[in-house]
This record gives structure tokens, sequence and C-alpha cells, in this order.
């Protein structure tokens, strides 16, 4: 199925109009109109709006099946789906919020966020290289010891990332 016709058919389904989305995400409804009837092949960040417009998960708008996709990057790992960071309990209503409240937040702000985002992680890099450095150990961007999981969710949030 199309993407267009996806969107379309889950938009109806809701009862919501073209203009509905059109006040939900800020697109305008003729761009709508265009992505709907296959004129226009939407961002992936348009899409995260339309998501959050039809109040429902990314991947619905791009998957058919009953139950949601299997995440390969996990077991690839061999980690259970529900073993990350903000997959279970409070950390996943918390995941939850935040993600709900970035995506109300206008661009500028949000950029505002991700670059003191990443300010704090570099300073807690540099605060911990001379504490690896003396141990005789690096510190090793991605560890939890150089980036909370707080943060790099909230950065990931906020640049977009699910």
């Amino acid at each position: 199925m199309i993407i267009g016709e996806r969107l379309r058919l889950l938009r109806e389904q809701k009862n919501l109009s073209q203009g509905d989305i059109e006040k939900r995400t800020g697109l305008l409804r003729c761009y709508i109109s265009r992505v709907e009837n296959g004129h226009t092949v939407p961002a992936v960040e348009t899409l995260e709006k339309m998501a959050r417009a039809l109040e429902m998960p990314l991947y619905q708008l791009l998957y058919d099946g009953e139950e949601p996709p299997r995440s390969d990057a996990s077991l690839a790992r061999g980690q259970s789906s529900a073993s990350g960071w903000g997959s279970v309990g409070k950390d996943s209503r918390y995941l939850h919020k935040l993600r709900n409240l970035l995506g109300k937040m206008q661009e500028p702000d949000r950029e505002l966020l991700m670059f003191t985002l990443e300010q704090m992680v570099r300073r807690k890099k540099h605060a911990q290289e001379p504490a690896k450095e003396n141990a005789g150990l690096e510190a090793q961007p991605g560890t939890p010891e150089t980036e909370p999981e707080e943060t790099v969710a909230v950065a990931a949030v906020a640049s977009g990332g699910q």
C-alpha cells in the first residue's frame, strides 16, 4: 500500500478531516492532500508529525500487521525488546511523556534543547576522561559512564529518533 493511501485510510478511520490534521501538525491542508493523493512523498519528520496527529506510533503508518514488528537490532545484540531503557515501567511512562512534550515543542526550542544536551554530554565526557586516563582506561562514546541513558534518550527523541 502506498503511504498516502495508508495515511488517508488511518485518518478516515479516526474520523478526522484534513483540516484536523492541519491543526494538529502545522502542515498545510494542500500538502496533506498532495501526500494522500501520492503526488508528494513525505519526509520521516513529516510522518512523525502525522503519527502524532493520528495518536499512534510511527511504525503503524508503515506496518500493516496485527502485532508490532520485532526489532532486528535488539535481537542481533542478544537482547529482548523489553530490556532497553524506556521499555517498561516508570522509565516507559517517563519516555512516553517526554516524547509527547517534545512533539509539542517548536523547532527552535528543540534545537536549543539538543544543543544544551550535547554540551552536557561533552562536559561529562571531559570530566571523566582525566579519571579514566589516570586509571589507564579510555572513555568510550556510548557507554553508560559517558552518556547517561536518560540524556541519550532525550537527545534521540529531541532529534526525531524513536
